[in-house]
């Protein structure tokens, strides 16, 4: 069994104030080499997306807005549509490389993080969200208060 270092919408377009330094920490942990895989994954906005039609979100639409900010060193890229990660390609991935212990990080954790972490957590498979490696674009209480849900949810042990 392997670990993996998923590595959650470090995006162009969520890099703000409250999530700019998130970058350069993600890197560090990277070239920490303690993880046996890292994918990263991006958001793909489409025209007719629900996310237009019903919440009036326009972002992700632009390549430069999609751009992952930080060297991504050959490492699998999983474009997605949704706010989880677990879609088809990734969960072949995990299975294909006999992934049982999955690491989170990345932006936002009130949405994108916490969507994947409670579909990974239902899927069976040891998910722990790296809380120091976990910013949302709409600051630290919704960053905080994601985190506590996660740990009522997934369990306390697996938010570190």
């Amino acid at each position: 069994m392997y670990s993996l270092l998923l590595i959650i919408d470090l995006q162009q377009a969520f890099i703000n104030e409250n999530t700019k330094n998130l970058p350069n920490k993600i890197i560090e942990l990277i070239n920490s080499k303690k993880y046996d895989k890292i994918v990263f994954t991006r958001f793909i906005n489409q025209e007719n997306s629900i996310y237009i039609k019903r919440i009036g979100w326009h972002g992700c639409l632009q390549a430069n807005d999609q751009k992952i900010v930080i060297p991504t060193n050959n490492n699998i890229i999983i474009d997605k549509t949704t706010y989880s990660a677990s879609n088809p390609e990734f969960l072949s991935y995990l299975q294909q490389n006999n992934i049982k212990d999955i690491y989170l990080c990345g932006i936002d954790t009130e949405c994108c993080v916490l969507k994947t972490a409670f579909d990974l957590f239902e899927l069976g498979y040891n998910v722990y969200v790296l809380s120091q490696y976990c910013k949302c674009m709409y600051g630290e209480d919704n960053n905080r208060h994601a985190l506590d849900i996660l740990r009522r949810n997934i369990g306390s042990k697996y938010i570190i």
